[in-house]
């Protein structure tokens, strides 16, 4: 009897749709929990820092922290610091602290690095005199102001971790007794090496993650045999009028950096010299008085920034809002390094700005190093457009907080049809021959002095 033809080719068992989903749902279940404890991804910076390291700083989850917005009240009658921040790298994301050392230039490990383009002077005219020397290109520092997506770039502090690096060897390249920041941006490659690190950045780091670039700064200023080896050169770079020598580490800068940033100029990244620092005067307290010459690193003029959160409540309350500006107004807006808050009966809004010295003393609970730290309030700050941006997406609005700060908060002789809010301090120590002291949430405001102030500018 003949074979239908059609029979002869179906040798082998029939599966249809319900039984080819069944087939890849199993496949799946069986797979799936492998790629979450081995994800098929390569380690990245971050994952070898962790093998001996860990981050430092309060951590914070995926929603917006309400203790950062103007709608946070203190819950303690006495005015107290509230939160500390640190900016390691300027303009860039901070790290939220618990405590922190207070050093000459401020708060440890504030401000090491900035990021500047090398901008070209203007071609001299054809009819110019012969006496006329066409100028040189030169360094000046960026910030949120001309790239706001800076705020979306992330800096980790990683320092050694004694658990995790017991029976580690020490690596050539990078002492496990170090400290070091660890630079993150969003950053996805086009076509189909984009999907594929999009697909890795789910498996490695949970569904809300994207692609990322990394890239690892060293802490401490590197040695001369570091320098040479890695080709770093030390350059002049501008902060505002200031122009100070520098080391300029743009070896280690990947080139993405500029091109999600919007940076067409030539992108360097510069570690401050501990050596040449800035010396700060105008409005901040002499040697004599000050027992040393206040000096600062790449902090714009002075070398701590204190805000008041009674204040910027009073203030944003104020402010005309729309879709694209939170209804609590942020704190972290204005880059502060310290943030004070307290019951508004005994700490009503800008009484900061009454303030000429005070002192903030631990609890006698506390378990901090030093009992007290000591400042001088030298002055106002004086606002830029900076608050404008988001720090969270990095969008820049258009007009606010900026506009209502040159209308309502036009307070200063000294800097007049400018906006002012926070204070700018400068560390006062009992020992001069111990320069540092220490800050730590809770501790709680004495102030010691009071009196006028007026901005001088620079």
């Amino acid at each position: 009897m003949d074979q239908n033809p059609d029979t002869a080719l179906r040798s082998g068992p029939v599966i249809d749709a319900t039984g080819l989903f069944l087939l890849i749902s199993t496949i799946t279940v069986f797979l799936l929990p492998l790629f979450i404890y081995f994800p098929p991804v390569p380690p990245s910076q971050r994952d070898a820092l962790l093998e001996t390291h860990s981050p430092i700083g309060v951590k914070h989850n995926k929603n917006k922290n309400k203790k950062n917005t103007a709608s946070s009240s203190s819950s303690s009658s006495k005015t107290a610091i509230h939160q500390l921040w640190i900016y390691p790298v300027k303009s860039c994301k901070g790290i939220q602290l618990t405590s922190s050392k207070v050093l000459t230039y401020g708060l440890e490990f504030d401000r090491l690095y900035t990021f500047a383009q090398l901008k070209s002077p203007f071609p001299l005219s054809t009819n110019s005199s012969t006496g006329e020397k066409p100028q040189k290109e030169s360094w000046e520092f960026i910030t949120q102001r001309q790239f706001p997506l800076l705020a979306t770039v992330t800096v980790e502090l990683f320092v050694p971790d004694p658990v995790k690096a017991r029976g580690k060897p020490l690596y050539s390249d990078a002492n496990i007794t170090d400290y070091f920041l660890l630079i993150s941006f969003p950053w996805q490659e086009p076509g189909l090496r984009g999907v594929v690190s999009w697909v890795a950045a789910k498996l490695a780091r949970g569904r809300s993650a994207v692609p990322e670039k990394q890239l690892v700064l060293p802490v401490n200023f590197p040695s001369q045999g570091e320098i040479e080896s890695r080709g770093y050169e030390r350059e002049e770079v501008k902060i505002w009028k200031d122009v100070v020598s520098a080391l300029n580490m743009e070896k280690d800068l990947p080139r993405e950096l500029a091109l999600y940033l919007g940076v067409s100029n030539r992108l360097g990244v510069f570690r401050v010299d501990p050596g040449r620092l800035r010396e700060v005067h105008r409005c901040a307290p002499g040697r004599e008085e000050a027992g040393y010459q206040p000096v600062t690193g790449f902090q714009d003029a002075y070398p701590l920034h204190l805000l008041n959160l009674s204040s910027i409540r009073d203030f944003g309350a104020k402010i005309t809002k729309d879709d694209a500006l939170e209804q609590d107004l942020d704190a972290r807006r204005f880059r502060a390094n310290i943030i004070v808050d307290g019951e508004d009966n005994n700490n009503p809004p800008y009484d900061e700005e009454t303030w000429k010295k005070v002192r903030f003393e631990k609890s006698p609970t506390s378990e901090a190093e030093g009992k007290s730290s000591s400042f001088h309030v030298s002055c106002r700050t004086v606002r830029c457009k900076m608050p404008n941006v988001d720090q969270d997406s990095g969008y820049r609005h258009p007009a606010e907080p900026d506009r209502s700060l040159r209308k309502l908060r036009d307070v200063d002789e000294g800097a007049r049809l400018k906006g002012c809010l926070g204070m700018q301090l400068t560390p006062l120590f009992d020992d001069e021959k111990k320069l540092e002291s220490w800050v730590e949430v809770g501790m709680g405001v004495e102030v010691l002095e009071k009196g006028s102030h007026r901005y001088i500018n620079q």
